[in-house]
C-alpha cells in the first residue's frame, strides 16, 4: 500500500512538473512566434493573425463541443450567459488584436513589463466598478509593480515607438476590463475551453470586418510575394495558441487559477531572457529599464503573494462551517479575474491567447 501511494505520489508531481514547464514553455512559444511573425519576419498583419487563431481554435474544438453529452450544457450557459460572453469575447478581440498589433512596434521585452502592470488597471477598475479596495499588501505590490513599469517605459520608449506604447497600454486597459466585469456579466466560472469556443466567433465579428478595410488590400500583396511561407507561420502559430489554451485549462483543473498566475511571473522573467538572445532585443536592456523590470517584478511577485495570503485566510472560515452550507459572499473583481489570466486568457489569450493573448 505504501509503495503504491509512493508511486501513485511521484506520478503526480513529475504530472505537475511536465504541465508547468508545458505552461511555461507554450506560453514564452506563443509571444516569441507572435513577435517574430509580426515585427523580425514582417507579418505585419495583426489584425489577420489574431483572427485566424480565434477562427482556428474554434474550428478545432467544434467536433469536441458539439458532442451529444455538451449539447444541453451549451443551451444553458447560452441561454443565460450570452450577454456576458458577448462582453467578454468584445473585450478579448481588443485585448488580443492591440497586444498583437504592439508587437509591430515596440520590442517584446518593453509589451511584457507594460502588460505585467494589469493588476495595477484592475484594481483601479474595481475601485471604481465596486468600490473594492485592495488589502495594505496589495497597495503596496500595486505601488511597486507601477513605478517599475512607468520606469521601464520611460527608458525602453526609445527601442520602440510611441504608437506601440499607446497600443500596448489599450490592450492591457482592455484586458484588465475583462477582468473586472467578468464577475459581474457570468454567474458561470468557464473554463478555458469554452470560454475560448464560445467568444472566438463574437471577436471574430469584430476583427474581420476591421481587417477587411484596413489590411486586406496590402495583404494581398504580401501574400503573392511570399506564397505559402505566410499560410505556414499562420498554422504554425495558431497551432501554439490552441496548444496553450488546452494546457491552460489543466493548469487551473490541476491547481488553481492563483497557483497560475503566480507561476505566470516566471513566465515574465524568461520571456525577457528569451527575447534578448533570440530576438537580439539585449541592446535594449539599460540600467534604468533593468531596475524598471527589477521593480515590476518584486511589486509583482508581492502583489501575489498578498492576494494568495488573502484568499487563504478566507477560505478557513468555509473549512469550519457546517457541511452542506457554503457562505456565500459577493466575490471582488480582484478574485474574478484569477479565472481570467493575460495572457490567460494571456492570456486568453486568450487567451488570456494571451493570446495571446489574451
Amino acid at each position: 500500500m505504501a509503495g503504491g501511494g509512493s508511486q501513485s505520489s511521484y506520478g503526480t508531481v513529475a504530472y505537475n512538473t511536465a504541465l508547468v514547464a508545458a505552461y511555461l514553455g507554450l506560453n514564452s512559444l506563443l509571444n516569441l512566434t507572435n513577435k517574430w511573425a509580426l515585427g523580425v519576419y514582417g507579418l505585419s498583419f495583426p489584425l489577420l493573425l489574431t483572427t485566424v487563431h480565434m477562427a482556428f481554435s474554434f474550428t478545432v474544438l467544434l467536433p469536441f463541443m458539439l458532442r451529444p453529452s455538451m449539447q444541453q450544457q451549451h443551451k444553458d450557459t447560452l441561454s443565460t450567459q450570452w450577454k456576458g460572453i458577448v462582453a467578454i469575447g468584445l473585450y478579448m478581440a481588443c485585448n488580443v488584436a492591440l497586444n498583437n498589433s504592439s508587437l509591430v512596434w515596440v520590442t517584446l521585452t518593453l509589451n511584457q513589463i507594460i502588460r505585467s502592470s494589469i493588476p495595477v488597471f484592475t484594481a483601479l477598475l474595481a475601485l471604481v466598478i465596486e468600490n473594492y479596495r485592495p488589502q495594505k499588501g496589495e497597495t503596496a505590490g500595486l505601488f511597486l509593480l507601477t513605478s517599475g513599469v512607468i520606469t521601464a517605459v520611460w527608458s525602453g520608449s526609445v527601442a520602440g515607438k510611441p504608437m506601440g506604447v499607446v497600443l500596448c497600454l489599450l490592450g492591457t486597459v482592455c484586458n484588465a476590463a475583462m477582468m473586472s466585469t467578468s464577475g459581474r456579466v457570468l454567474s458561470e466560472k468557464l473554463d478555458a475551453l469554452r470560454l475560448t469556443f464560445y467568444t472566438a466567433p463574437v471577436s471574430c465579428a469584430v476583427l474581420l470586418p476591421i481587417f477587411l478595410r484596413f489590411e486586406l488590400p496590402r495583404f494581398r500583396t504580401y501574400l503573392t510575394e511570399h506564397g505559402w511561407e505566410t499560410g505556414s507561420i499562420l498554422l504554425a502559430s495558431s497551432i501554439v495558441a490552441l496548444s496553450y489554451n488546452v494546457v491552460h485549462y489543466l493548469m487551473i483543473q490541476q491547481t488553481s487559477a492563483v497557483t497560475t498566475t503566480v507561476i505566470g511571473e516566471t513566465k515574465i522573467i524568461g520571456l525577457l531572457l528569451l527575447s534578448a538572445f533570440l530576438l537580439g532585443e539585449s541592446k535594449a536592456f539599460t540600467l534604468r529599464l533593468s531596475i524598471g523590470c527589477l521593480m515590476a517584478l518584486v511589486g509583482f511577485a508581492f502583489y501575489s503573494y498578498s492576494k494568495v495570503s488573502q484568499q487563504q485566510r478566507q477560505q478557513l472560515p468555509r473549512k469550519s462551517s457546517a457541511p452542506g452550507r457554503t457562505p456565500k459572499s459577493k466575490e471582488s473583481p480582484m478574485r474574478a479575474a484569477d479565472s481570467f489570466d493575460e495572457e490567460a486568457q494571456e492570456q486568453q489569450s486568450l487567451l488570456h491567447p494571451d493570446s495571446g493573448s489574451k
